[in-house]
């Protein structure tokens, strides 16, 4: 067993988790599967294996900026509910 009910119960303390009996037992179980997996995985030889990110290789997707024309600001503002000709108009936060 890689880890213990009580080990469970600890670590739901700290989170703050108010766990059933139930869930402590399954919690572990799921846990312990989790952890035998990690060790299992941790046996390969990863020797000259390069560090990934990404299980395939991702080329950047940015493209080069280019200056454009803008949408006109009476455009823009005529999309809105309430403009005071420069801006939008909105609800004050603080």
């Amino acid at each position: 067993m890689k880890i213990t009910a009580e080990e469970v119960r600890y670590v739901a303390r700290l989170a703050r988790l108010e766990l059933s009996p139930e869930e402590v037992s399954s919690t572990t179980e799921q846990l312990d599967r989790i952890l035998s997996y990690v060790d299992k995985l941790n046996e390969l030889n990863t020797e000259g294996v390069k560090p990934t990110t990404h299980a395939l290789a991702i080329n950047n997707a940015f493209r080069e900026d280019e200056v454009r024309a803008s949408l006109p600001q009476d455009e823009a503002l005529a999309n809105g509910p309430s403009h005071n000709r420069e801006a939008f108009i909105v609800p004050r936060v603080i």
